[in-house]
């Protein structure tokens, strides 16, 4: 039977993509093209196949000799994803990361970049693409020397060079994840508690610090049971004991906003914006509400102030029109509050307070089971809707707040807003250490491998953002482009032959691209 192209499912839930024929009904394997995770990878490793079969000079070489035609065997030895590996390898030492002597570590950086998987599946994946694959137990002792010799140390020097001579690190971005375990007891470390996911597993919560491009310059792990607000004080110490930096700005969501950190921020020389909460509006724009009423042009932005704790600010203010300027020498019990009034954020609000209405009534009128629902006022066992709560939600809908204690005259109202909205980066960063590098679940027990896990999560994530940044295309469409295109070694009348792939020229740009960078 003639060779023909195979796919075959993996254990792994992969496609492997094979030359086979069939003689005697048994299939003999000619040769492994890879093993495909996509539609996308597929689609190229078939048509890499049929090609391979379409071109007979693949398989036979003709060798013209002066008495006769002679023929010679070409027997392919070895085939290699090369651009793939050599790609990551050369992004990895142009950030610096091969001060870390282990080849180990190295080869788990990529294997997490282009197949997450556990360490022992490694190996496959790392095989797959032709690569010298070091020994499982290798890998494991890599994992062991990662929190020995501190290689997040290292790595976050690094990263921390790469930011001051690319983007700079005058604003810092700061956020949390929790990430599960496939465990059934809670341990020191591995506690159940408030999960992003919404799951009852133990888990950790992992917190982290970037730059204003998404490229992670610090990460921490905490016990999983601890509250997100107690998280970021030590990561931003951690980096500041590390490189020494005095001067930056923390950027960070409402869910870090607790006057103990503000405190602590404003007490380390460090500047912040940290997103407030809408319930804080009513007092801190009094005044615009005393001489605006509810009217506010879609857009505008209102500078004020906000107390620093439970205390108030003085009501008499609401008698000037004019909003105070804050400084920290006039306004010591204060800080200052950017708001701006958007009429779409104004109907996204309005729509969830009308869900959270219909909920509440359907939960008085015994149509949906009871349980604790925004708007619900219950008194001496008596279900109501409380009717002046939802008037002063639907008040306040459009305004969102951003508390910093910057100065206007070194920071106009408009680029505290455009600084805290690059928040969004730090959640790309997070989304991508969850799916494409796939973070979680991890399946370590103790601390010290699970701080390696993430040192290994935390290079990963260097790189692929350090690749997407240079290319804008994504991780996995980098990945996808660059991991079917394999050069394969063969032997001809005596002589290994290596052959390279015809690379598209969307891959030779995006190449071209990482070579500029």
């Amino acid at each position: 039977m003639s060779p023909f192209v195979r796919k075959v499912l993996t254990a792994s839930g992969a496609t492997a993509v094979q030359i086979a024929d069939k003689t005697g009904g048994k299939y003999r394997i000619v040769e492994h093209l890879g093993s495909a995770h996509t539609p996308e990878d597929l689609a190229a490793l078939v048509e890499a196949g049929k090609a391979k079969l379409r071109d007979p000079g693949q398989a036979t070489l003709d060798f013209d000799t002066a008495d006769k035609p002679r023929v010679a065997s070409a027997v392919v030895k070895s085939s290699r994803s090369g651009l793939l590996i050599d790609t990551i390898r050369t992004v990895y030492e142009r950030l610096g990361f091969d001060i870390i002597d282990d080849e180990a570590f190295f080869q788990l950086v990529a294997a997490r970049l282009v197949e997450p998987t556990s360490k022992s599946d490694s190996v496959r994946v790392l095989d797959e693409l032709g690569v010298d694959v070091v020994h499982r137990n290798t890998f494991l002792n890599s994992l062991v020397r990662a929190k020995d010799r501190d290689y997040r140390a290292q790595i976050a020097e690094k990263c921390f060079a790469h930011s001051v001579a690319t983007t700079g690190i005058s604003l810092l971005l700061y956020d949390v994840t929790t990430l599960y375990f496939e465990a059934e007891k809670e341990d020191a470390l591995r506690q159940v508690g408030y999960s992003k996911e919404r799951r009852v597993d133990p888990q950790i919560v992992v917190g982290l610090l970037v730059d204003r491009t998404g490229f992670p310059l610090e990460i921490g792990c905490f016990e999983g049971a601890k509250a997100e607000t107690h998280t970021i004080i030590p990561v931003i110490k951690a980096f500041q004991d590390r490189h020494g930096v005095t001067d930056m700005v923390v950027g960070a969501d409402a869910g870090m906003l607790s006057a103990k950190n503000l405190k602590e921020l404003d007490d380390a020389g460090l500047r912040f914006i940290v997103g407030s909460r809408q319930t804080k509006a009513p007092h801190d724009l009094a005044t615009h509400f005393r001489w605006n009423g509810e009217y506010t042009d879609d857009g505008q932005i209102i500078d004020t102030i906000t107390p620093k704790g439970v205390k108030r600010l003085d009501p008499e203010r609401v008698k000037k029109r004019r909003e105070p300027v804050w400084s920290a020498e006039e306004h010591p019990d204060a800080w200052r509050v950017v708001w701006q009034y958007r009429r779409k954020r104004a109907m996204r609000d309005e729509q969830t307070l009308n869900l959270q209405r219909n909920r509440a009534l359907a939960i008085i009128d015994g149509d949906k089971p009871a349980k604790k629902a925004r708007f619900v006022k219950v008194t001496d066992e008596e279900k109501a809707f409380d009717e002046k709560a939802y008037e002063r939600a639907m008040k306040l809908t459009g305004f969102k707040g951003y508390v910093t204690n910057i100065p206007v005259g070194t920071m106009p109202a408009a680029e505290v807003i455009g600084s805290y909205h690059d928040l969004w980066q730090v959640e790309q960063s997070f989304r991508m250490s969850k799916t494409d590098l796939r973070a979680r679940p991890i399946f370590h027990r103790k601390r010290d491998a699970i701080e390696a896990h993430l040192t290994v999560v935390f290079t990963a994530l260097a790189v692929s953002r350090f690749m997407q940044a240079a290319t804008g295309a994504s991780l996995k469409k980098i990945i996808t482009s660059l991991r079917p295109l394999r050069e394969f070694t063969g032997r001809v009348g005596g002589q290994d032959i290596t052959f390279t792939p015809e690379v598209p020229r969307a891959v030779e740009n995006m190449l071209q691209a990482l070579e500029k960078s």
